[in-house]
Order: C-alpha cells, then structure tokens, then sequence
C-alpha cells in the first residue's frame, strides 16, 4: 500500500492534474474513485472529516487537502520532505 492516497472522481481536472504531477515527481499513490463505490465515498468522508471536493489527498493517513495544497507544499519543500520521512 502507497503512502498516498488521491480520493478523486472520473470528470475532474484537477484530479488528473494531481495524479500527473505524483506520477511527474515519481511519487507512488493509491487513487480511491468515490464517484463508482458508495463504500469508498463513506471511507472519503471519514478519513477527509467531511471534505466535499476533489481531489482529496492523504499522506500517511493525514489529509493534506487537494491541487493547490499539494503545489504548495511542493514548492516550500515539504513535500520531498515529508515523502522522505518514514
């Protein structure tokens, strides 16, 4: 299992711009369709605490937020750090 997970839906861009770039930075995830799988919509609920966009992103278990935090954090450096925490 990935240390990332990207909780996304089939008609949205910025959850194909998430992926791209993970895939961009070669950084493994795990993607959770919650528009085809109400068990995987009532999982995004919880683990998001009730975050209604997509993408959602969790890293090691904690929820970063989507497109924009992820860009963010990758341009202050905290992504490559956090990625190399184990």
């Amino acid at each position: 299992m990935s240390r990332v997970t990207v909780y996304s839906t089939a008609n949205c861009q910025y959850c194909t711009n998430v992926k791209a770039l993970l895939e961009k930075w070669q950084i493994a995830f795990d993607e959770v369709r919650i528009d085809t799988d109400n068990a995987a919509m009532k999982q995004f609920a919880e683990v998001t605490q009730g975050a209604r966009t997509v993408p959602q992103i969790i890293i090691d278990g904690n929820p970063i937020g989507g497109f924009s935090e992820l860009t963010e954090m990758h341009m202050d450096g905290e992504l490559d750090e956090l990625m190399r925490a184990e």
